[in-house]
């Protein structure tokens, strides 16, 4: 009898399947439709999307994907598979790897599918953000429980939750930085991460700490460890002391914001005219809540962004690659996972 094996689910937020009109706006309306992603009443979220942000942002969504996309495709895309590949590699033939997005192709379900033809024993869920929020991580939890339901056969399911502060992760993303900060004197050091509402952090907040606590994400605990805020300010920190810098020579960013509702702060456009006038020169740059390069890291941090800074009087803007397919970061999973069978 072969011994069962152990699956491995790495999951990621979606991409369109081309970056056509009609494609990019049928990612559009389920990425958000989802209730974690635009939480308000299902009502005015349906006529939010489906009458005024698909008909009129796919279009221009659609011209900056064709931009991103590469002869391999959609980068979000080719990254997770080179992934996907190295770590069943490093893993072995005891374990099985699936990919699945949250949003479009390949679909949770189908990859559910595909690991549990493999019998395996227990399946290790890896959402592929670093620091857990409602929005990315909570959402894929809730699919994934969705999508098992009525299976005849469940193996064991372990959710790895958030890991902001993995060691080797940031390794991954100190040595892509140093390699540019031995060239180049960088005049600062930015960390800029996805935005979210402000609501949605007040709702993951425990006792109402991170609405009454103006000093919530200077330390990380059980308070407020599903603060998104909070882990992203502890993987900076993180980071910042791989990198030996001081406190005053990074800044934390927040970028993305849609709509016109307070998002969390610092705004990134903002900060970086900020910055550009007040004499920074040269800026170097890390995307660490994306772990692999995507329409907001390549387009807006790597083009719109540096656009912006120089337009304002930068001179030098660089952006750090994601972790995309890095050995250490495959590293970095192999030990994640392993922790979880030990």
């Amino acid at each position: 009898m072969s011994k069962a094996k152990t699956g491995v689910f790495l999951i990621n937020l979606g991409t369109p399947d081309s970056p056509s009109v009609r494609d990019v706006r049928k990612y559009l309306r389920e990425f958000l439709m989802d209730k974690r992603v635009i939480d308000i009443p299902y009502i005015s979220r349906w006529m939010l999307v489906n009458l005024i942000i698909a008909p009129f942002r796919a279009p221009k969504s659609a011209k900056v994907y064709q931009e991103l996309w590469e002869e391999r495709g959609s980068p979000l895309m080719f990254h997770g598979l080179d992934l996907k590949e190295k770590l069943e590699k490093k893993l072995g033939d005891d374990f099985a790897v699936a990919l699945g997005m949250r949003y479009q192709n390949p679909s949770i379900g189908s990859a559910l599918e595909e690991l549990l033809k493999q019998n395996v024993r227990k399946i290790i869920v890896l959402p592929l953000f670093p620091q857990y929020a409602s929005a990315t991580t909570g959402s894929v939890i809730e699919r994934v429980q969705y999508d098992l339901k009525g299976k005849a056969n469940l193996p064991e399911i372990e959710f790895v939750k958030q890991y902001p502060d993995d060691d080797l992760m940031i390794k991954t993303f100190a040595e892509l930085g140093q390699k540019y900060m031995k060239s180049i004197d960088f005049d600062h050091i930015i960390f800029s991460f996805h935005g979210l509402p402000k609501r949605q952090i007040i709702k993951s907040s425990v006792d109402g700490y991170c609405e009454l606590n103006t000093k919530c994400c200077s330390t990380y605990h059980a308070k407020n460890q599903y603060c998104y805020r909070a882990q992203c300010y502890l993987t900076s920190r993180k980071l910042a002391k791989q990198l030996n810098l001081k406190e005053e020579q990074y800044s934390v960013f927040f970028q993305s914001r849609l709509g016109k509702d307070p998002w969390i702060q610092p705004y990134a456009e903002e900060e970086i005219k900020r910055m550009a006038k007040q004499g920074k020169k040269k800026i170097l740059i890390f995307c660490p809540s994306f772990t692999a390069d995507c329409l907001e890291t390549t387009i807006e941090v790597g083009v719109d962004f540096k656009a912006l800074f120089l337009e304002s009087g930068g001179e030098e803007w660089q952006l750090v690659e994601s972790l995309n397919a890095n050995d250490l970061w495959v590293d970095s999973l192999v030990e994640m996972v392993k922790n979880r069978l030990s």
